[in-house]
């Protein structure tokens, strides 16, 4: 016998994955308009990372 279907809960569920990838999408569109006023102000953002240009120098 087949299993009995659950429309509400299928239906939260396809609500849920809407909502995350509505969120995902409007923070990479946040992301992508930080970086584009970061570029036109002239001020590029500063890469954290061991080769990063902010790193104290010794000498």
């Amino acid at each position: 016998m087949a299993r009995k279907t659950n429309y509400n809960f299928e239906k939260r569920q396809r609500e849920i994955q809407k909502a995350e990838k509505k969120a995902a999408k409007a923070e990479a569109k946040k992301a992508a308009a930080e970086e584009r006023k970061a570029e036109e102000s002239g001020a590029l953002p500063v890469a954290d990372g061991p080769d990063s240009e902010t790193t104290p120098s010794e000498g």
